[in-house]
């Protein structure tokens, strides 16, 4: 079980993954067809030059991604215990150096209508600038709140999809959401900011949405979780591919269920991502 405050336990074995939200949904989105380019810093050490190597790897664009000399690349703890739930602590390192700047030049020249998804393991500032340009160049963006913080009401105005597990949507709207009617109520608070489309991510029972022309649950299938850890992450990156395939809303969520529900049956991050091949998807 995850330890209580104060406590030591004696645990089982640990693993050394890739991982980072931003870098999880970008593996995600590669292994299931997209043509992905990555924004990204990373640190001038051994777990950076790691990670590129796998980036380039997975077949993702690496050429805006950064190599900071003065801070470490970002590392994430996490607990998993014994029915796959897990909790996390992360040293953001480089991730908290990612500028605007940076941005602005990866989506200029990206190509017009593009699938922009962005988390929040980088500066709000590069948040901000990120939901601009793709206002501005027509993008459709979707934000992931992970983790969840506070946001302006002039950024959620500008995002195209946003799409928070059950806990960030508490932490952002102030209800719990449980089941359908909640999942309304906190989809609501998402709207009345100028969201037209609202996923709240639901772990075993699937995803709420909502959007002008469809309320409610899309289940997921049902599998045995040995490790939840990026479930989200490949449900975004999934969701990403599936739209610029020019999927309905709904379809593109049931395909990210089908790929979530199989990276909880893998251990680690992206080591649990699926290949196309893998989802019986019709």
């Amino acid at each position: 079980r995850i330890p209580q405050k104060g406590e030591t336990i004696l645990g089982g074995d640990f693993f050394m993954f890739p991982g980072g939200k931003g870098a999880n949904q970008a593996v995600a989105a590669a292994r299931l067809g997209g043509d992905i380019t990555f924004v990204a810093n990373l640190g001038s050490d051994l777990f950076g030059e790691n990670a590129l190597r796998q980036f380039e790897a997975e077949g993702i664009h690496t050429q805006y991604i950064s190599r900071d000399q003065h801070n470490p690349s970002g590392v994430a703890l996490i607990n998993v215990d014994e029915s796959g739930e897990n909790s996390i602590v992360v040293a953001s390192g480089a991730n908290n150096f990612l500028s605007p700047a940076q941005v602005k030049s990866a989506l200029e020249n990206a190509p017009e209508h593009s699938i922009v998804l962005i988390q929040l393991e980088t500066p709000i500032e590069t948040v901000m600038a990120t939901a601009e340009i793709s206002r501005a160049k027509k993008h459709q963006l979707i934000l992931n709140p992970a983790p969840a913080a506070r946001l302006s009401d002039e950024i959620l105005s500008l995002v195209s999809i946003i799409s928070p597990n059950e806990t960030e949507a508490e932490l952002l709207t102030g209800c719990a959401v449980t089941d359908e009617k909640s999942g309304e109520v906190a989809a609501h608070y998402f709207h009345q900011r100028k969201i037209p489309v609202v996923i709240i991510t639901m772990g075993a029972q699937g995803a709420y949405v909502s959007t002008e022309n469809y309320r409610g649950i899309i289940p997921v299938q049902k599998t045995k979780a040995v490790d939840t850890t990026a479930a989200g992450d490949c449900f975004n990156g999934a969701l990403a591919v599936a739209l610029a395939e020019g999927f309905t809303i709904e379809r593109a969520i049931q395909f990210a269920c089908s790929a979530a529900a199989i990276s909880v049956t893998r251990m680690g991050a992206q080591a649990s991502m699926p290949k196309r091949n893998e989802i019986n998807f019709e």
